[in-house]
């Protein structure tokens, strides 16, 4: 694994819902996503105009957080 720096864009509908998300695991939908990382990493998340947003994150930190979470189920 290594730091590269890695982009998670995120889209929502008007009415607040998760419609799209990168870096999502198969078996989460898109808001159990958007949950897990803004749970554990909220400080990386920027606010974009239009319904979008963006998670600055490390490649190393987005593989730890897929691996906790499919560890759970």
């Amino acid at each position: 694994m290594n730091s590269q720096q890695v982009i998670v864009h995120v889209r929502f509908a008007p009415n607040g819902r998760v419609v799209q998300i990168s870096e999502r695991p198969a078996k989460l939908t898109p808001n159990q996503w958007f949950d897990v990382l803004n749970a554990r990493a909220s400080s990386s998340y920027r606010l974009i105009a239009r319904g979008r947003g963006v998670f600055r994150l490390t490649r190393t930190a987005i593989e730890t957080f897929k691996q906790e979470t499919t560890r759970r189920e």
